[in-house]
């Protein structure tokens, strides 16, 4: 018996390090991805519209996928989808609001990468945490305890310290604004912390189920982005294409987009705070050793010691959460739930 309940404990603790590792690397690899689709490619660039667009259908039929398995039964399908998609249209609106969010907020990440290095970016990313804590204690009334400013001050002071002097990249093939691309991740910021809680409350109003709420979401997510799609590159893409432009990486960057956020959501579900701040930092640490490698970037020590600053700062922050390993899928705070929508 107790070899038995050791045994379940030593695969446990192995799908959450594959799960961590997975994550990790659809995280650091999907930033480095974009960045080099944005600005080293030698191709005419694509329409990111158009990429966010399609990461959305795949999205859409990637929860399709998940609810059918759910439901084990084909006309439990029909019935769920019946109830509570085809029925329900003010569930649909209610859920168009984060998809309007969301689909800003992927396509500010287009122009962040195209103005900042990957590892610049991913360092400034992290104030989604203090953005998302924010928009908790306003919109959920919850409160966060001393340790958790701590870390929120300490996460701001080290990004600045990233800004105030960043590293600089010598690998790229077009112009960069450094400005556009700081408003494009403040932009990006805001989103993903008022969609996400936005998100946990319709979730947690109802006992309906994540992927019914998923598809709901995406359902709007995909006639929102093509509205985005015809009100900014309308004309060219009637000229060029909807494809025009991409090549197996861009192919790649949206897969990455479309399935990182599922991985993401399981690590919630089977993992605690602690272990998903240490793949936080571990994403930043891989974003740099790439960018260095990738895009010459030449790291100083203000840059680092702000990167120091905000792989330490995500690890206190989760410190007080230690125990949530032990919360069911639907107890657990959407400040991480979030990811399965933006990344």
């Amino acid at each position: 018996m107790n070899g038995a309940t050791m045994a379940n404990e030593n695969v446990s603790v192995i799908f959450k390090v594959y799960c961590l590792t997975v994550m990790t690397l659809v995280a650091a690899t999907y930033t480095v991805a974009l960045r080099y689709t944005r600005t080293i490619s030698t191709e005419e660039l694509y329409f990111s519209t158009t990429a966010v667009c399609i990461a959305e259908v795949i999205k859409l039929v990637l929860s399709l996928g998940m609810l059918t398995k759910e439901t084990a039964s084909l006309i439990k399908l029909k019935a769920t989808l019946q109830e509570h998609i085809f029925c329900s249209p003010k569930e649909l609106l209610k859920l168009s609001v984060p998809s309007v969010v969301y689909a800003v907020q992927n396509n500010m990440a287009f122009i962040a990468l195209s103005n900042l290095d990957v590892a610049v970016y991913q360092v400034t990313y992290q104030l989604k945490i203090p953005c998302t804590a924010l928009c908790t204690v306003l919109m959920l009334n919850r409160s966060l305890n001393r340790l958790q400013w701590f870390s929120v001050f300490m996460l701001c002071g080290g990004v600045t310290l990233v800004q105030w002097k960043p590293a600089e990249a010598t690998k790229v093939q077009i112009e960069q604004n450094p400005v556009i691309g700081f408003i494009a991740i403040a932009v990006a910021v805001l989103c993903s912390g008022f969609a996400g809680v936005y998100f946990e409350k319709v979730l947690k109003s109802s006992e309906t189920s994540l992927w019914v709420r998923n598809i709901q979401m995406y359902l709007s997510g995909i006639v929102i982005t093509l509205i985005g799609v015809y009100m900014t590159d309308g004309e060219r893409v009637m000229e060029k294409g909807f494809f025009f432009g991409y090549t197996p990486w861009v192919f790649f960057v949206v897969f990455l987009a479309s399935v990182g956020g599922l991985y993401t959501s399981v690590v919630v579900k089977y993992t605690d705070n602690i272990m998903k701040g240490f793949s936080a930092a571990a994403a930043i640490v891989l974003s740099m050793v790439a960018s260095v490698i990738l895009f010459g970037l030449q790291i100083t020590m203000t840059f680092a010691s702000g990167a120091f600053l905000v792989c330490i700062s995500i690890y206190l922050y989760g410190l007080p959460k230690q125990d949530t390993s032990r919360l069911t899928w639907k107890d657990t705070n959407l400040e991480d739930k979030q990811k399965l929508i933006s990344v």
